[in-house]
């Protein structure tokens, strides 16, 4: 499986962006797909994930009634829209998959969990 992410930028806090991530190759078996982000310093951390059959969405507390993820199963492309961003989002966001049975349960929000990863897009939040 690979993964595309595109959508990074810079922005003002307060203001919005959505990430994409596509995903080609091996995705019959996509269980689900998440987004990560790593800040300068600091470890790869969970930000929001989303069950392919099904819709089940998870977020980071930092992030929700801010985040929203969703996917579009045809496109095979999950997207980020990030709102009222502020300047501790400034990060690297990388996007994820596991693969798997929905007949199981995975967990989404751990990042030795996730099979497949993305290049990063930078996205930084000026104050």
């Amino acid at each position: 499986v690979q993964l595309q992410a595109s959508g990074g930028g810079l922005v003002q806090a307060g203001g919005s962006l959505r990430l994409s991530c596509t995903a080609s190759g091996r995705t019959f078996s996509l269980y689900g797909m998440a987004w990560f982000r790593q800040a300068p310093g600091k470890e790869r951390e969970f930000v929001a994930g989303i069950r392919w059959i099904g819709g089940s969405t998870y977020y980071a507390d930092s992030v929700k009634g801010r985040f929203t993820i969703s996917r579009d199963n045809a496109k095979k492309t999950v997207y980020l829209q990030m709102n009222s961003l502020k300047p501790e989002d400034t990060a690297v966001y990388y996007c994820a998959a596991r693969l798997g049975s929905s007949d199981y349960v995975f967990d989404l929000t751990s990042y030795y969990g996730m099979d497949y990863w993305g290049k990063g897009t930078q996205v930084t939040v000026s104050s």
